[in-house]
């Protein structure tokens, strides 16, 4: 008997790194009603999660569901705060063996890479590829339709189990395929609370909405584990591209591909290639209105920017929904004087993410256009001052 409590504990996950988790957790979500009602008494629901965990009574609570309209309309299921802090700690354990499997050129939440990151690679083996814009190359730029809601749930809970039981080598490891699983089985549409008019979905297309997937099919946008799972989802055909059909200048970044080579007919037979891979392993099809196959010089547009020889322009959609933003926020302001700090807030925070991208490029001119249209309430001239 005793031998089996021992056994029992040393496969337990510990309350340390759940605490860990929860304080990953809570950097960026300290101000939602959700996590408020969570820490005034943290300590001890921390622990009831540890236990929960350790005894797999664990169950998901149900998800807030709306629909954004900026940059795109997309539909966005929200986990309560103390879901989020397991997706934190999966991550947490397991990321580190994923980013061993990863090719260097995938960009989309890794550590040290990201947007900007992306944008300067694909810059790079345009400029490498054309030797330095001196020799004929091709781009290629493929989309996979309704991506995150067509994952198959099998397909990726299959990959994760026999990845983690070759690959993750701690006393812990059958909690840890537990709640792969419970994260990923979970269907985010029962009890979900609408946080949207129901009419926000009429314009929504169905391939962008789970409540219109096929059954065991599709994961929530929003959920950090999601966007990591997708990542180790695609991760197949990363390797397919670079090392079977070998592409040496490639990049991706969540289901936008980018390919650049010499040779036209290349490209454009691992259009089909890619296709036929993408429908027998993955379930998955690329969308036909979403291929872009262009000489290098017409330029490519990529996540938010227009590389072009020697240049990168902000794209017009990022330009008008930085300018829609303006305008948003100023009819608030105009109908209301005193506006309410978490309009401030969020004006705040709009503001500095797009002149956070903006400020990556040659793009001073029109930073300050666009903040000569801000209206001209000192409070907030006062707050945005200090983006410079």
């Amino acid at each position: 008997m005793q031998e089996q409590l021992f056994s029992k504990r040393n496969c337990e996950i510990s309350l340390e790194e759940i605490f860990r988790a929860y304080f990953d957790c809570r950097k960026n979500k300290r101000n939602k009603k959700d996590s408020i009602k969570f820490e005034l008494n943290f300590e001890s629901e921390v622990i009831r999660l540890w236990n929960e965990i350790n005894s797999r009574s664990y169950e998901i609570s149900p998800l807030d569901v709306f629909v954004i309209k900026r940059p795109v309309k997309r539909e966005i299921f929200a986990a309560k705060f103390r879901d989020r802090i397991v997706h934190h700690f999966i991550i947490n354990k397991i990321n580190y063996l994923f980013e061993k499997e990863f090719i260097f050129d995938t960009y989309s939440c890794r550590k040290g890479k990201g947007t900007h990151f992306g944008i300067r690679r694909i810059n790079k083996f345009i400029r490498q590829c054309s030797h330095n814009y001196k020799k004929e190359c091709w781009v290629l730029k493929l989309d996979i339709k309704g991506f995150f809601m067509h994952i198959n749930k099998g397909i990726l809970l299959s990959k994760i189990n026999q990845f983690i039981i070759e690959k993750y080598k701690e006393k812990d490891v059958d909690n840890i395929l537990w709640l792969c699983q419970k994260t990923i089985n979970n269907n985010p549409k029962n009890n979900c609370k609408f946080k949207s008019f129901k009419k926000e979905w009429v314009s929504l297309p169905k391939s962008k909405s789970l409540f219109f997937s096929p059954d065991n099919t599709g994961l929530p946008v929003g959920n950090y584990t999601n966007q990591i799972f997708a990542n180790f989802y695609l991760n197949s055909l990363d390797h397919f591209i670079k090392s079977k059909i070998r592409f040496r200048y490639y990049g991706r970044y969540v289901d936008d591909l980018v390919l650049i080579d010499n040779d036209k007919e290349k490209l454009k037979e691992s259009i089909v290639l890619i296709q036929d891979f993408l429908s027998k392993n993955l379930k998955l099809t690329i969308n036909p209105r979403k291929i872009y196959f262009q000489q290098y010089f017409k330029g490519v547009e990529f996540l938010g920017c227009y590389i072009l020889p020697y240049r990168i322009y902000i794209s017009k959609r990022a330009k008008g929904s930085f300018f829609n933003s303006i305008q948003k926020h100023n009819n608030v302001l105009e109908r209301n004087k005193k506006p309410k700090e978490e309009e401030i807030d969020l004006f705040r925070s709009s503001l500095n993410s797009y002149l956070g991208l903006m400020s990556h490029y040659n793009t001073k001119k029109l930073r300050n256009k666009m903040l000569s249209m801000v209206n001209k309430n000192m409070k907030l001239i006062a707050l945005f001052s200090t983006l410079w």
